[in-house]
C-alpha cells in the first residue's frame, strides 16, 4: 500500500499538473513533487546533485513541454490530467520494491528509487545530468553512505547549508558517512578488548608470536591461521588484540587497529550487480587511507574462504578475493584470515595467486595438559557468569572426557562447552531449589561444580548412560563376567575373554588408537554368539548394532557401509556403518555371519581393528576407538562338533581342528588384527535345560502384563529340555518348541478363552504332553513393565 508521505507527494504533484492545466500527469510532475520532501533533496545533495538547480529545470520543463488542456477553462470544470504509463509503472515497480524488501508501505525514496527504471523518461536525464547514479541513491537511502568520489567535494559545499538541520540522521549521514564504514561493517576488536569483552588467551604464544612475526614483513604480511574447528583460530586474532591493547606488541605494531570484517553485513541486502563491490571497496579505501596517514589499521577475516565467489553474479571473475589481491600483494593491506583444512584444501589453495599472498600457520589442537590451562585461565570469567566454582578436578574431568566421550569436536572448544553447560545447569538447579525453599532471605551459598557433576553433564552430550561416563566403576568391570554369565549359558571362556579386553582398556593400557576389543565368535548355530553381544551392551550400558553381513555379499555393497564414491547414486548419503557409529560412537557392533560378506568387506575392516577409524565416502575419518567389535561366524563348526563329544559345561574347547577352517576362510591380515578368536561349545543338555529356565522367566513376565500367572512344573521342564535339544542346531529348536507346545495355546485362551480377563495357569504333564489348567481372575489388568533402556534396536 502507498503510504501517508507518499499519497502526499502523489497529490502535490497532481494538484501541480491540475493547476498548471497539463494534459498529462508524468513522471516530471512526480520528481518535481519529491524535490519537496526534506529527504530526498538530501538524498540527492549526498549523491553529488543539485536540488534546487534539478527542480529549476522540472519547472523550465514541464513549463514548455508539457501539452496544455485543449478547451479553455477545462481545469476550472474539474477535468483532471491523465496519468502516463510510465508514471503507472513507476508506481507498479515501487510496490514490488516494497514487497521484495519485506517492507509495509510504500515512502518517497521508493518513488525516488522507482524513477532510474524509467529509460527513455525526461526525468531520468535531468537527474542524470546532475551526476547522480542509482546505486549511490540505493546505498544512500539504504546505509547512509556517500558517494567516495569527485562528488564528495559537493557533498562538503552542500553541508553548509544542512548546518542549522537538528535531524541526527542528517548529521550521520554528513560528511561522517564514509569514516563509519569500518563500524558499519566490521568490529574494532582493540576496543572490545580494552573493555574488557574478550577472554584471556592461554598456552597460545607460539602462534601469536608468529602471527606479529608475519605483520611485519614488507610484503606478503598477511597470517593465515589454519586449523580443525574449535582449536582457537578466532580466539589468536582476539589475543592479538589484546597484546596490543596492553602495550605487549613490537613498536611497528604498538599503533595497530584490528578491525575484524563482517561479511554477511557485506552481503546482506546487496540485490543489484555492483552493490557487494563497491561496499567492499568503500572499506577497502577506507583502510588504505589510514595506512596513507601512518596508521597500521590489520584487517581479520574469519573462514575467509568465503571471500572467494562472495559477490560474483553470472561466473564474473570479480569477486571479494580478486578485490583484496592488489592490495595484499604490495603490502598496502594487513589482513589475518582463518580457515579449516579442508576448507584450504578444497576453496582456498585452489586459487593460488591469492593463497600465495599469505603465510600459512598451522593451529593445532591443544594436548590435554595444554587445555586444562586455557579451562584455568577461562575459570573466572565462567564463574562471574554462572555463578559458581569450578574445582581444578572438574576442570581436568571436563577436558579428560570430552577428549574421550566427544569425538566429533575438537579441544578446547569440546572442553570449553562442557565447563559452560554445566555451570548453567547448576546455576538452573540453583534456582529450583531457592524457588522451593520456604526461607527466602538465608544467605546463598555458591555451588561448586566438581567431578561428578561434569561426568552427568558429559553423559548427556555424548547421549551415554553416566554409568558408562563415571571415572569410578571398578565394581562394574570387575563383576561384568558374572552378570553375562548369569545371561549366557555354557560359554564362559567366552565371556571371559571379552571381559578381560575391556577391562584392559578402561584400565589405559591397551593402544589407544584400537577399538577396545575385535573377536571372531566362533562356533555351531543357536549356541548364544549373537546373545552375547545383546548382553554385552546391556551390561556396558551402550547402544546396539547389529549387521546381518549376508546381504554384503557382492563386491560393491561395501559402498552400503560407507557410502557410494563420487559420482555414484547416493553419495550424498552416509554409509550405515559410519552413519552409525557417528551417531552412536560409545556401542557394541555386530557383524553378524561375517564368513558370508565380500571379501572386500573384509578388508574395510583392517584398518577399524587396526587404527580404530573407518573413513567414509567424504574422505571424513569415523572414530570406532569406543567401540566393542564382535564377528560371529559358523567357520568350524563341524569339527567343534566332532571335538566336543562328552565334554560340555562351560570350558574351553579344542580349536585346532577348527582353526584349520578359520585359516581356510579368512586371510591372514584379517585373522592378525583380532584380538582373539573364540570358539564357542555345542550346547549340553545341562545348559539347555538352564536356558529353558531363562525363557520360562520371560515368558512370566510377558504374561504379567497380561494379568495372567503361569507355574511349570519340573516334569514340563524336563520334557521341553529333552525334546528341545538339538546339538547341531543349538538352542533355537527349543524356542520354537516353547511357541508351539506353551505359548500358542495360552495365546488362545489370553484372546478367546477363560485368561480374557486374567488368571492363573498351571502346567503340567499329561499323556506325555503339556497340560494346562486354567483359573480365570476378575482382578484388572497390570501394566506392561517398562522396557530396560539398554534394550536398544538393532540397525
Amino acid at each position: 500500500m502507498i503510504g501517508k508521505r507518499a499519497e502526499i507527494v502523489m497529490n502535490r504533484a497532481i494538484g501541480n499538473a491540475v493547476a498548471s492545466a497539463h494534459e498529462y500527469f508524468t513522471l516530471e510532475h512526480v520528481l518535481w513533487s519529491l524535490l519537496e520532501e526534506s529527504d530526498i533533496a538530501e538524498t540527492v545533495r549526498a549523491c553529488g546533485g543539485d536540488p534546487i538547480g534539478l527542480r529549476s529545470d522540472l519547472e523550465t520543463y514541464l513549463k514548455r513541454e508539457i501539452p496544455h488542456m485543449k478547451e479553455a477553462g477545462a481545469a476550472e470544470q474539474g477535468e483532471q490530467p491523465v496519468a502516463t504509463l510510465a508514471v503507472q509503472r513507476m508506481i507498479q515497480r515501487a510496490l514490488f520494491q516494497v514487497q521484495s524488501s519485506g517492507k509495509d508501505e510504500i515512502r518517497p525514496s521508493d518513488l525516488f528509487v522507482a524513477l532510474f527504471q524509467a529509460k527513455d523518461s525526461q526525468a531520468l536525464y535531468l537527474i542524470h545530468k546532475q551526476g547522480i547514479q542509482r546505486l549511490d541513491v540505493f546505498n544512500f537511502v539504504s546505509h547512509g553512505l556517500k558517494r567516495d568520489d569527485e562528488a564528495s567535494s559537493s557533498d562538503s559545499e552542500n553541508s553548509g547549508e544542512n548546518e542549522g538541520q537538528s535531524d541526527s540522521s542528517r548529521g550521520a549521514r554528513g560528511n561522517g558517512g564514509a569514516s563509519d564504514v569500518l563500524k558499519e561493517y566490521a568490529e574494532n576488536l582493540n576496543e572490545k578488548a580494552k573493555l574488557g569483552k574478550i577472554d584471556p588467551i592461554m598456552g597460545r604464544e607460539a602462534e601469536i608470536d608468529r602471527m606479529i612475526q608475519t605483520l611485519c614483513r614488507r610484503r606478503k604480511n598477511n597470517p593465515l591461521l589454519v586449523g580443525e574447528a574449535g582449536v582457537g583460530k578466532t580466539a589468536l586474532a582476539e589475543g592479538l588484540a589484546l597484546r596490543i591493547a596492553e602495550g605487549n606488541i613490537p613498536d611497528l605494531l604498538a599503533d595497530a587497529v584490528i578491525y575484524s570484517l563482517d561479511l554477511g553485513h557485506l552481503i546482506a541486502g546487496a540485490k543489484f550487480r555492483g552493490d557487494f563491490e563497491q561496499r567492499l571497496k568503500k572499506v577497502l579505501d577506507r583502510l588504505k587511507a589510514k595506512t596513507a596517514k601512518g596508521e597500521v589499521p590489520i584487517l581479520f577475516i574469519d573462514e575467509i574462504h568465503t571471500i572467494i565467489g562472495a559477490g560474483s553474479v553470472n561466473g564474473s571473475a570479480l569477486d571479494a578475493a580478486n578485490l583484496l589481491k592488489p592490495m595484499l600483494a604490495t603490502g598496502e593491506l594487513r589482513c589475518v584470515g582463518s580457515t579449516t583444512y579442508a576448507e584450504y584444501r578444497n576453496i582456498f589453495e585452489k586459487d593460488t595467486a591469492l593463497s600465495r599472498r599469505f603465510q600459512k600457520i598451522d593451529v593445532v589442537e591443544p594436548s590435554l595438559e595444554e587445555a586444562t590451562k586455557i579451562l584455568q585461565g577461562l575459570r573466572p570469567k565462567f564463574e562471574e557468569f554462572h555463578g559458581v566454582k569450578y574445582t581444578n578436578e572438574a576442570l581436568a574431568t571436563a577436558v579428560d572426557l570430552s577428549a574421550k566421550y566427544i569425538t566429533d569436536r575438537f579441544l578446547p572448544d569440546k572442553a570449553i562447552d562442557v565447563i559452560d553447560e554445566a555451570g548453567a545447569k547448576m546455576r538452573l538447579k540453583r534456582r529450583k531449589a531457592d524457588a522451593e525453599s520456604s526461607d527466602a532471605s538465608a544467605p546463598k551459598e555458591v555451588e561448586s561444580v566438581d567431578q561428578a557433576f561434569i561426568e552427568e553433564i558429559i553423559a548427556q552430550i555424548a547421549r551415554i548412560p553416566a554409568r558408562s561416563v563415571s571415572t569410578s566403576q571398578k565394581s562394574k568391570l570387575q563383576n561384568l563376567d558374572r552378570d553375562l554369565k548369569l545371561a549366557i549359558y555354557g560359554q564362559d571362556h567366552a565371556i571371559e575373554a571379552l571381559a578381560t579386553s575391556i577391562r584392559l582398556a578402561r584400565s589405559g593400557l591397551r593402544g589407544g588408537d584400537k577399538p577396545i576389543g575385535s573377536f571372531l565368535l566362533c562356533g555351531p548355530t543357536g549356541t548364544g554368539k549373537t546373545e552375547l553381544a545383546k548382553q554385552l551392551a546391556h551390561a556396558l550400558g551402550v547402544q546396539f548394532l547389529r549387521f546381518d553381513m549376508s546381504e554384503y555379499s557382492e563386491r560393491h555393497t561395501v559402498s552400503r557401509l560407507i557410502g557410494a564414491p563420487p559420482g555414484y547414486v547416493g553419495f550424498d548419503q552416509q554409509g550405515l556403518l559410519t552413519g552409525a557409529a557417528l551417531k552412536h560412537p560409545h556401542s557394541v557392533v555386530l557383524l553378524d555371519e561375517i564368513e558370508k560378506a565380500h571379501p572386500e568387506v573384509w578388508n574395510i575392516l583392517l584398518q577399524v581393528m587396526d587404527h580404530g577409524t573407518l573413513t567414509d565416502n567424504n574422505g571424513r575419518k569415523v572414530d570406532f576407538r569406543n567401540t566393542v567389535i564382535l564377528m560371529t561366524s559358523n567357520v568350524g563348526s563341524r569339527e567343534l562338533e566332532k571335538r566336543s563329544v562328552g565334554f560340555g559345561g562351560g570350558g574351553p574347547v579344542d580349536g585346532r581342528a577348527a582353526s584349520k577352517a578359520v585359516e581356510q576362510t579368512f586371510t591372514p591380515e584379517f585373522r592378525n588384527r583380532l584380538d582373539a578368536i573364540v570358539y564357542f561349545n555345542p550346547l549340553d543338555p545341562v545348559t539347555v535345560g538352564n536356558i529353558v529356565g531363562k525363557q520360562l522367566v520371560e515368558l512370566e513376565t510377558q504374561l504379567l502384563a497380561r494379568n495372567v500367572e503361569i507355574e511349570v512344573d519340573a516334569d514340563v521342564r524336563e520334557y521341553l529340555a529333552l525334546k528341545g535339544y538339538d546339538r547341531h542346531l543349538g538352542a533355537r529348536p527349543m524356542q520354537r518348541l516353547i511357541q508351539d507346545e506353551i505359548k500358542k495355546p495360552l495365546s488362545e485362551q489370553i484372546l478367546f478363552g477363560d485368561l480374557e480377563e486374567g488368571g492363573n495357569v498351571k502346567v503340567t504333564m499329561k499323556d506325555g504332553k503339556p497340560a494346562f489348567e486354567v483359573k480365570k481372575s476378575s482382578r484388572p489388568a497390570k501394566p506392561a513393565p517398562e522396557k530396560e533402556a539398554a534394550d536398544t534396536p538393532s540397525v
